[in-house]
C-alpha cells in the first residue's frame, strides 16, 4: 500500500517553527526582566524608556509564541499540494 504525502511531517517549515518558538523564548527572558529594572528604579532618567522597550519585547514574545506554534502546527497537520 502506498503512504500519502499529507501524513509526514515538513522538517523544513518544522525548523523554521522552532526558530521562531526560539526568538520567543529569548524575549520571555529578556521582557521580563527589562520590566522589572525599569519598574525598580523609578527614579533614573532611563525609566520611560526602558520601560517602553520591555512592554514591546513582551509583546513581542508573544506574537513570536503565536507564530512559532501556528508554524509548527503547519508542518504537522497542513496538506500539502
Amino acid at each position: 500500500m502506498e503512504t500519502d504525502k499529507t501524513d509526514k511531517t515538513d522538517k523544513d517549515i518544522l525548523v523554521e517553527g522552532l526558530k521562531k518558538m526560539g526568538i520567543s523564548l529569548a524575549c520571555m527572558l529578556l521582557g521580563p526582566t527589562l520590566l522589572h529594572i525599569a519598574l525598580t528604579n523609578r527614579e533614573k532618567p532611563l525609566f520611560i524608556p526602558i520601560l517602553i522597550v520591555g512592554i514591546i519585547i513582551c509583546a513581542l514574545a508573544m506574537y513570536f509564541a503565536f507564530r512559532g506554534l501556528m508554524t509548527i502546527m503547519d508542518s504537522m497537520f497542513k496538506k500539502k499540494k
